[in-house]
């Protein structure tokens, strides 16, 4: 199939080399020329173009247009395309990591101009080129098959690894809750960790374990892969900080579960873990402090100065 690519960043322009390498023609556009070109002089089967005009007048009707691009341009992207030339019948596809609220919104105004829309949850990172992508995709039976094709050649496991699991929306929750779970997990081995390594009579090997886990464990996992790979190179870290980011979805999976009335204390807890990790100096360990001087007279630790 013929589809366009809007958005070539790390996992857009992955993106379009699988699919160009799985027979699909694409046309590549972004708002630096110079990928678009690259991914071009690469693979016959890739066109880059000038503008969203130009992606429009490339593609045929219906034409497929994939947009992955960080959400807070997702709507004006849309509105850019709109100004284009999209038509009746035309799917677009969110991509990015947005809310679901919000791609339950673009598909009501989008099927006012009669296109279609769906969103796709995209989990993989740098790795999917290789070995595919896992992709929970929201949406009407009818954009789903206009995407069909293109979904099973980005899928891991030979196409196995995609999935229309509902409406509009829906494939942007999943992946939400999916993120939270990889907070939780990725929590859960940081404090196993940070165990072992506490406990110096044993001298453990981080590495050597982690080597050890990945072969017929109960926790072996890419997260795990991923963590011997970082130790086999810098045995105890010390090249990073402890600062924790994060990007938006933990929080909004949090959020949910406050609406819904579900407990989610494992997945709760990773998140405020990564919001402590920023705090040098906490506020709320010295009001702690303050309470166990005040009832029992206990010893407390003087605050660091700046000569120390």
């Amino acid at each position: 199939m013929k589809l366009a690519m809007i958005g070539l960043g790390r996992m857009g322009g992955n993106m379009v080399k699988r699919l160009a390498g799985g027979g699909h023609d694409v046309v590549a556009y972004d708002v630096d020329a110079a990928p678009g070109k690259a991914l071009a002089a690469e693979f016959n089967a890739v066109t880059a173009a000038a503008d969203l005009q130009d992606v429009i007048a490339q593609l045929p009707a219906p034409r497929v247009i994939w947009v992955m691009v960080p959400h807070q341009f997702v709507d004006s992207t849309i509105a850019a395309l709109l100004q284009a030339g999209v038509e009746s019948g035309d799917l677009i596809i969110d991509g990015g990591n947005s809310n679901y609220k919000e791609g339950q919104r673009r598909g009501v105004e989008l099927a006012g101009h009669g296109i279609l829309f769906a969103d796709c949850g995209t989990s993989g990172g740098v790795w999917g080129l290789k070995n595919g992508y896992s992709l929970m995709i929201g949406g009407a039976d009818a954009a789903i098959a206009l995407i069909a094709p293109a979904l099973t050649t980005l899928a891991s496991n030979d196409g196995k690894g995609w999935g229309h699991v509902g409406p509009v929306g829906a494939g942007h929750f999943v992946k939400m809750v999916h993120n939270g779970i990889e907070y939780g997990m990725m929590q859960a081995f940081a404090e196993g960790f940070e165990l072992m390594q506490a406990k110096e009579e044993f001298d453990l090997d981080m590495h050597q374990i982690s080597r050890v886990w990945q072969h017929g464990s109960v926790v072996s996992s890419w997260l795990l892969d991923l963590t011997g790979d970082a130790l086999e190179q810098d045995g105890d870290l010390s090249s990073m900080s402890d600062w924790m980011d994060d990007s938006g979805e933990g929080r909004w999976t949090v959020n949910e579960s406050i609406d819904l009335g579900i407990p989610t204390p494992v997945l709760t807890l990773a998140l405020q873990m990564r919001f402590r990790s920023r705090q040098k100096d906490a506020f709320a360990g010295k009001i702690v402090n303050a309470q166990r001087a005040g009832f029992g007279g206990h010893a407390i630790k003087a605050a660091a100065t700046d000569a120390e």
